[in-house]
């Protein structure tokens, strides 16, 4: 099967690329063609476990369930998860390769490419159609030589591409054209048309924006996309999706608080909490004090634990937590927040930075000792007794005296996680539990809220219809295609 194949670059990060892939992926997919989505190079801290025991990052696999097919490492071969302002870790086909500095991860690009190349063909020769997104700019000019993300795969690949500007941000004429200014022309001749996302008002209003755009560029105009509103029910890229403001929930039971960490990751647990109408979610930033009402503390993953735990310290959360947990509170912890609960953290290999080991917070009776091996599973079992599917992602063993009180039963291992003696605190290394309606109305039952009537997975697919049909109104979709058959 010879696949058609078009490339979505951006004018910059966040604007939109890996919602518009998603929407287009079930368009095509509602319209009966087989599509993949496909990301040559992704940064994110947001992951997802693929079927095959490998990691991409979420979009991706957001992407997948759009175009109702299973995520495969090959929808992302190139993944970095960050792990300090200057570094982080290389996975590569789904793989950990090790650490790097951004210094050196340039030199490494080139030789990147090959597992690139290979992961594009391998998902071309079963589908009609594959959805490319490019990473950040397309104008990082700075970073073209040995490029793999955006106009070098372009190149490379021989795909077209379909360069998206965000008109909320303001500026976008001047982001577009900028952009052809910028480029090579033998770069610039890949890009064949444009889209204006994020729009608000009427489009009556940026007509004469839109040909101008066209005729400083050469390009095509393929759509003005109205602002979607619903996008914040779908899972976020990166932790840019952090910094939007909460929705205001006047008339919420439940007040979850959650400290958001440098180094945060699978953020995404949060999500089904945030779409429960009785639930108001928290976001603790640096200098705001742990609220002394909250019913739960949630600790989320960490990329990078150790130094999470100092910033968390830094910032006094410690001390708030300790008082929270006198005051009866109840506290989770996951993956990487479930490793800080404990008594210690080790790293006897220098995995997270120079080999130490640090005290942790004391408020489990669990050791962890992070190891170079990378648990990366999906699992399912029951908590409570009631049922749950999820998937773990980390590195490091947790064990000691707090395991014989294990949170969750595994299907196919057993007990897992810890719990305190008096049953507040709770650690466990499942990522997606609130994703399950059973296990998310049982903690919000737990915690005095009324039955939750929220189906949050059914929800997810009901929005990405909607997408799709949002696209389908403001897009030229059959356009699109052409121009996908080069």
């Amino acid at each position: 099967m010879n696949a058609r194949a078009l490339m979505f670059q951006g004018t910059g990060s966040d604007v939109g690329k890996s919602l518009i892939v998603a929407g287009l992926a079930r368009a095509y997919s509602n319209r009966g063609l087989i599509v993949r989505p496909f990301k040559p190079q992704n940064m994110s801290n947001n992951a997802a476990v693929t079927p095959d025991g490998g990691e991409i990052g979420r979009a991706q696999a957001l992407q997948a369930r759009a175009a109702r097919v299973a995520p495969s490492v090959h929808m992302n071969p190139v993944l970095l998860k960050p792990q300090s302002d200057v570094g982080a870790q290389v996975v590569v086909q789904g793989r950990s390769r090790g650490n790097a500095k951004a210094s050196e991860y340039q030199t490494l690009k080139p030789a990147l490419m090959a597992a690139v190349l290979e992961s594009y063909e391998l998902l071309r020769t079963d589908a009609d159609l594959v959805l490319v997104e490019g990473a950040g700019s397309a104008s990082e000019i700075n970073l073209r030589a040995g490029d793999i993300a955006n106009m070098g795969f372009s190149r490379a690949a021989d795909v077209p591409v379909i360069l998206i500007g965000d008109i909320d941000r303001g500026g976008v004429i001047a982001s577009l054209v900028g952009t052809r200014a910028v480029l090579p022309e033998d770069d610039a001749a890949m890009i064949r048309g444009f889209l204006v996302n994020r729009f608000r008002g009427d489009p009556a209003l940026f007509a004469a924006g839109m040909e101008e755009i066209a005729r400083r560029t050469g390009w095509a105009a393929l759509g003005l996309i109205p602002f979607f509103p619903d996008a914040r029910r779908l899972p976020a890229e990166d932790a840019l999706g952090l910094e939007a403001a909460a929705l205001a929930k006047p008339g919420a039971k439940l007040r979850i608080a959650v400290p958001i960490l440098p180094r945060i990751a699978n953020f995404d647990d949060l999500d089904p909490l945030e779409a429960e109408p009785s639930v108001e979610v928290i976001r603790l930033r640096p200098g705001t004090a742990l609220p002394g009402n909250v019913d739960l503390v949630i600790l989320p993953g960490s990329k990078s634990t150790i130094a999470d735990l100092e910033d968390l310290r830094r910032h006094g959360w410690d001390i708030d937590l300790a008082a929270h947990v006198r005051r009866g509170g109840r506290v989770l912890g996951l993956c990487g927040g479930y490793q800080m609960l404990g008594r210690s953290i080790a790293d006897p290999d220098g995995i997270e930075g120079p080999p130490a080991t640090v005290p942790g917070l004391g408020l489990l009776d669990v050791d962890t000792v992070l190891t170079g091996e990378k648990r990366l599973v999906a699992v399912t079992g029951t908590a409570a007794g009631v049922p749950f599917s999820g998937y773990e992602m980390h590195m490091g063993v947790t064990e000691g005296p707090g395991r014989a009180r294990p949170f969750a039963l595994i299907d196919t291992e057993g007990p897992e996680g810890a719990v305190s003696e008096d049953g507040r605190v709770i650690g466990t290394y499942a990522h997606g539990l609130f994703t399950e309606d059973r296990q998310r109305a049982h903690w919000l039952a737990s915690l005095g809220a009324a039955p939750s009537t929220l189906a949050y997975e059914a929800g997810v697919d009901e929005t990405l219809d909607a997408l799709a049909a949002h696209l389908e109104r403001h897009v030229d979709l059959d356009r699109l295609l052409v121009l996908a058959a080069g």
